[in-house]
């Protein structure tokens, strides 16, 4: 790598520590390239990123960011899982480490907050901000339907019993 692309890819990290929710930090070392794409594909599937940056050029992105908590995880064969969703790069993780033992989880940050290997683990357990939205919704609906089955119930009642009359002035 030549000095410009040593800053521009320093650039970009910076831009990805100062704006994603979560950045998870693990070791590689013994997966195979075919294993390194599945979990990029699953990443890519739950709305997370991966890549693998040299320790010390993401050392000095690091700098000045709310993120710089994890500069000491930096060390050895390590890459970083990021996404905006705080939950999204950790359950991804989480579940390729239980799958694959060569993957390790040291640890990582949402925003100013320092994580180690129990809180990513942690917030792998969180519902997703999708489910979330999905179950508010739903609870924001519930009263509505029910207000609309408490009301139109009498009028079902009403009509049941007409029908009940009618069918006994047909019976008679």
């Amino acid at each position: 790598m030549e000095r410009a692309e040593k800053q521009e890819f320093i650039g970009f990290l910076q831009e990805v520590f100062t704006t994603t929710g979560v950045v998870v930090v693990a070791h590689y070392s013994g997966l195979t390239v075919a294993q390194m794409q599945n979990l990029r594909k699953q990443m890519k599937q739950a709305g997370a990123t991966v890549k693998v940056a040299k320790n010390r050029l993401a050392k000095i992105a690091l700098d000045g960011t709310d993120v710089a908590s994890i500069a000491p995880l930096m060390k050895g064969p390590t890459l970083i899982a990021y996404s905006s969703d705080p939950v999204a790069a950790p359950k991804v993780a989480v579940d390729f480490a239980k799958a694959h033992d060569k993957f390790v989880i040291l640890g990582g940050a949402m925003g100013k907050t320092s994580l180690d290997q129990n809180g990513v683990k942690a917030l792998a357990t969180l519902p997703s901000l999708d489910e979330l939205r999905a179950k508010l919704v739903g609870l924001i609906q519930a009263p509505a339907t029910k207000i609309a089955q408490v009301v139109n119930a009498p009028a079902a009642k009403l009509a049941r019993v007409f029908g009940a009359y009618a069918k006994q002035d047909e019976a008679a």
